[in-house]
């Protein structure tokens, strides 16, 4: 089945059938996201590193909120 096939079939549908569908396919959306996020920041993931600097900036008490924002200088 083609992409444009589903698209015709799914025009096709009755209006809360379409929202039905949406709703699916945002929480799959979502679930792929989620899953991603959390394999990315694992101990063995790619963003690893990140959150390791947040910790030491956090611990050592040099970590300032976002809602701060930024200082001159620190760009």
């Amino acid at each position: 089945m083609t992409i444009e096939a589903i698209k015709d079939a799914i025009t096709g549908l009755p209006e809360d059938a379409q929202v039905a569908l949406a709703a699916w396919l945002n929480l799959q959306t979502m679930d792929s996201w989620d899953k991603e996020m959390q394999a990315d920041f694992s101990a063995s993931g790619r963003g690893h590193q990140i959150v390791e600097k947040v910790r030491a900036q956090v611990h050592t008490g040099s970590f300032r909120p976002m809602s701060e924002g930024r200082t001159q200088g620190n760009e």
